[in-house]
């Protein structure tokens, strides 16, 4: 095994990954714990360096969205020792500009294994995908075949009930030329 691997497994980054606004990102805090660094040296490294994290790279959370963090990954809140600004977060194109602004030897390594980490998920989430087209073609072509069986069965059980006899009406009927035009045919 190599030593990208080594450094970090795999799942927990992948646990580290949300989807926040339509995009897999990665919260300031835990890129931090990741580099070994400061979530604040961190945030401070990416804002020196604003150029390299347009919005689609690096934004910051609105308070809704934090909230809705809270729930899914317990963090703490304010006055409990938690965060008290707002924190950001990272697409996988931001942490791989990272690297280029972290200059250091676990930074790189750090980087490959989360880059491998996004990659993995990408495939997991495309083999998902693709079994969700299959599935739901399976289904559309068993609705036909369930409406068809169905009919079958209908018909069978048509088959199967005692042939109706049909009962003559009593008393007395003045002969009308359609059933005349009966009596003759038969």
């Amino acid at each position: 095994m190599n030593k990208t691997t080594e450094l970090i497994p795999l799942e927990r980054i992948q646990n580290f990954i949300f989807l926040i606004r339509g995009e897999k990102v990665m919260l300031d805090s835990h890129l931090a714990e990741l580099y070994q660094v400061e979530t604040k040296a961190l945030n401070r490294a990416a804002k020196r360096n604003a150029g390299r994290f347009p919005e689609d790279f690096m934004f910051q959370l609105i308070e809704d969205e934090v909230k809705s963090l809270r729930c899914q990954i317990g963090t703490s809140n304010v006055g409990r020792g938690g965060s008290r600004y707002l924190p950001y977060v990272f697409t996988e194109q931001g942490v791989a500009m990272l690297s280029s602004v972290l200059r250091s030897g676990r930074a790189v390594q750090v980087n490959v294994a989360i880059m491998r980490a996004f990659v993995s998920l990408r495939r997991l989430l495309g083999t998902n995908e693709t079994l969700a087209r299959k599935f739901a073609e399976l289904e559309r072509k068993l609705e036909g075949h369930d409406q068809a069986i169905k009919t079958l069965f209908d018909a069978i059980r048509e088959l199967m009930l005692p042939p109706k006899k049909l009962k003559r009406e009593m008393g007395f009927h003045a002969i009308t030329k359609e059933r005349k035009q009966r009596r003759t045919a038969s």
